[in-house]
């Protein structure tokens, strides 16, 4: 399976709303606070970027105002194109004034994280991962800590945004299996997150089920994708200026 990634900064995205549709317009003029504000037009230019150079249309606010993100009732990002639902599957990450969009074009499982690579505490190892998962970190050299734990934590947060559940579900409910723990730092290394199941609710999600994916670990950021069917490594999009044609890299 075909799986596109872009990311972009805050300073990408434009002083204007011109890019918005009305109803984005409408739902951004309601947040009342900055960080959140700034989040949510990062996260939405990511992805128009992203659809406009997938869906073969130009780069130019007339057109991103056509192609809206709206949340699914589970809050999963959908896109809708002139008011049409999209037949694909987005996922959306933001994290330091960093935003990353992973995209397939057909109606698939997928999710993607990004993570700073930073120090965790004992309290949150124990709190959030598996026996398994602690158990890797115990045996893990000091100096790797801080990326093996934001691997795990972003591999948790990608299957459980490709269930369509996000953090309503228990993090323990997950196990990252990294399949290597050197990664080729101009590519993407393989790794498997198995879902086992939610005891602590009502779980309405199949269980015992193992998602494939990649990592990457570069500039600081570990970058995680998971999905079903097994996704081929991340392919980067490259993307043109605002305001030009966009030519079609997603066959």
């Amino acid at each position: 399976m075909n799986v596109y990634w872009l990311e972009q900064t805050e300073t990408d995205v434009p002083a204007e709303n011109a890019w918005l549709s009305a109803s984005e317009a409408a739902c951004l003029e309601g947040m009342r606070f900055p960080k959140r504000r700034a989040d949510w037009r990062l996260g939405r230019w990511t992805a128009k970027r992203a659809l406009s150079v997938c869906l073969d249309v130009p780069a130019r606010s007339p057109v991103f105002k056509r192609i809206e993100i709206r949340a699914a009732s589970s809050g999963a990002p959908t896109v809708f194109f002139d008011n049409q639902l999209a037949a694909l599957t987005i996922s959306l990450s933001h994290r330091a004034g960093i935003a990353a969009c992973t995209l397939a074009l057909s109606e698939v499982e997928l999710g993607c994280d990004l993570e700073l690579i930073e120090p965790r505490s004992d309290a949150f190892v124990d709190d959030y991962f598996t026996l398994e998962e602690q158990a890797l970190v115990a045996h893990a050299a000091a100096a790797d800590r801080p990326r093996l734990l934001a691997l795990l934590w972003g591999g948790k947060e990608s299957a459980l945004k490709a269930l369509r559940a996000g953090l309503r579900l228990d993090t323990r409910s997950v196990i990252v299996i990294p399949c290597a723990m050197s990664p080729d730092l101009k590519g993407w290394s393989e790794l498997r997150v198995r879902y086992v199941g939610d005891r602590s609710a009502e779980d309405r999600y199949p269980g015992d089920r193992v998602f494939h994916g990649w990592w990457q670990c570069a500039d600081g950021l570990v970058r995680t994708v998971a999905g079903a069917p097994a996704p081929d490594p991340p392919i980067h999009l490259p993307i043109p200026l605002y305001d030009s044609d966009a030519a079609s890299l997603c066959g």
